[in-house]
């Protein structure tokens, strides 16, 4: 991984009140809505927070400075070795997406490809105690997925998740490998559960990438997980509940999905199987019903404004072709990120984009009067999952936009 260069006075304070108030979203916020900016807010007296209401923890913190810093000096350190990088919501490399949820986190460490933050994700969730059925279900969908162009987004946990990212990372083609991205609940450099440590790797060194809003060396709580599930949502278009229990963490994603604007989707089982009533009851309550990821493609390309596209099913290898079943069991529940409009706040000046090199020939294609789906396939030479792959991409950097199903810069 790269070193980081040093952060700057503006950065360390951000890093300095997020290590005061725990990484507490509510009195983070709180701070900055009422003094400005970070800096202010964590110059600022004793009794300012105290008035505002602020813990008693985070107050006894902020009456240490000098332990604040060394903990930033910490982090700082980490960087410049190249244990983890970070990024601040005030940056271009931070993913738009998540600024338009109801609580953004304001950093974001990271390791492994950042890029994959930009890319167009479906998450899938669900059961840390999965059948054999779904696990495998669960494994083929991802698979599929990812072949179609797709991150597949998950939570790092025991079961379905690491199913979802191990069938992302199963790719022979070299050009689809490491599409898959970890949240975690923990902080950047713990492993939970432990004995994931090959998987966190394996994901790392084939591309992929692992985030985490808390600071380092947070451990487990039964509080963090929620907050990494509205990071799944938030960074997805689509997500996929596999298999859940009634009581799953699963459906609290599936929650968040909905509540952003999402569209969720379930997979049916068996009705006397328990471990699948999280799914019939997010069916039962509007979820979209999945038997095969051709439909997933065909509703999140929907939702997104572009014309229907059957992929073709020969997507999958003749060896996987037998692995998804018409009729699929398994219970899960799971949130998709549905699209996100570039936030007129962050939206990029044409002057000073910078298109990635492997979207350059597509977005050269563009002008401001607008191409539809059909030309640039003719134009780009392109398969069309690679090219509506590509378009997503370039949506989600805010630098073109879709009007009436034409593509046109912005």
């Amino acid at each position: 991984m790269s070193k980081s260069p040093p952060l700057s006075v503006e950065q360390r304070a951000i890093l300095a009140l997020w290590y005061e108030v725990n990484a507490s979203l509510s009195a983070y916020h709180k701070l900055i809505s009422t003094f400005g900016d970070a800096q202010l807010a964590w110059q600022a007296k004793l009794e300012a927070w105290r008035q505002l209401g602020i813990h008693a923890t985070h107050l006894k913190r902020h009456e240490q400075p000098e332990q604040t810093q060394a903990n930033i000096d910490k982090i700082q350190q980490a960087l410049t070795e190249g244990r983890y990088s970070l990024l601040f919501a005030d940056q271009a490399d931070y993913p738009m997406q998540l600024l338009q949820i109801y609580d953004p986190p304001p950093l974001l460490f990271y390791r492994g490809n950042s890029a994959r933050l930009h890319q167009a994700q479906i998450a899938i969730v669900g059961s840390r105690k999965p059948t054999a059925h779904a696990q495998k279900t669960t494994f083929d969908m991802a698979q599929y997925l990812a072949q179609a162009g797709y991150v597949i987004t998950s939570g790092l946990a025991m079961g379905v998740d690491k199913r979802a990212h191990l069938g992302a990372l199963a790719q022979a083609d070299a050009e689809y490998q490491g599409r898959t991205i970890g949240v975690m609940g923990t902080g950047i450099d713990v492993y939970y559960p432990n004995h994931h440590d090959q998987l966190f790797a394996q994901i790392i060194d084939q591309g992929g990438c692992i985030i985490s809003e808390l600071l380092p060396h947070t451990q487990p709580h039964k509080h963090t997980f929620p907050r990494r599930n509205r990071l799944v949502a938030g960074l997805s278009l689509a997500t996929i509940v596999t298999e859940a229990t009634i009581k799953s963490g699963s459906l609290i994603t599936a929650r968040l999905t909905s509540e952003q604007g999402k569209q969720v989707f379930a997979i049916p089982s068996h009705i006397d199987n328990s471990n699948a009533e999280g799914c019939h009851h997010l069916i039962r309550e509007g979820a979209t019903l999945i038997y095969h990821p051709q439909q997933v493609l065909e509703d999140v390309n929907g939702q997104l404004g572009y014309e229907r596209y059957a992929y073709k099913a020969t997507d999958m290898s003749a060896s996987n072709s037998d692995q998804i079943p018409s009729a699929i069991g398994a219970d899960s529940g799971s949130i998709t990120a549905a699209h996100q409009s570039t936030s007129p706040n962050v939206k990029p000046s044409p002057s000073t984009v910078v298109i990635p090199e492997h979207l350059a020939v597509v977005y050269e294609q563009l002008d401001w009067h607008g191409q539809d789906l059909d030309a640039l396939l003719v134009a780009t030479e392109l398969a069309a999952p690679q090219l509506i792959g590509q378009l997503m991409e370039l949506e989600l950097l805010g630098i073109i936009s879709v009007q009436g199903g034409r593509y046109l810069r912005v």
